[in-house]
């Protein structure tokens, strides 16, 4: 079976985002006016296994193991069986 997999990583409270940060100082300088600017990076991809539970425990070893750094990284995963 082939899955649809989309992990949205994004920094934990409390830590610098410089990123964030000079979007929303842009956005201010353009006349709009945003508060709690926040960035997130989404990865999607596609799994081939033979269970859901398979790929939550294969998805959850990739974002410990490389996709995101859990001391400063928060992440959500959505998984969903693809037709065909």
């Amino acid at each position: 079976m082939k899955f649809h997999v989309e992990v949205r990583i994004k920094l934990k409270k409390g830590m610098l985002n410089p990123e964030a940060s000079t979007i929303q100082r842009a956005l201010a300088l353009l006349g709009y006016s945003v508060e709690d600017t926040d960035t997130i990076d989404i990865i999607t991809f596609t799994v081939d296994e033979d269970s859901l539970e398979a790929v939550e425990k294969e998805v959850e070893d990739m974002c410990q193991r490389l996709l995101c750094n859990p001391v400063i990284h928060d992440y959500e995963v959505s998984i969903s069986e693809m037709e065909g």
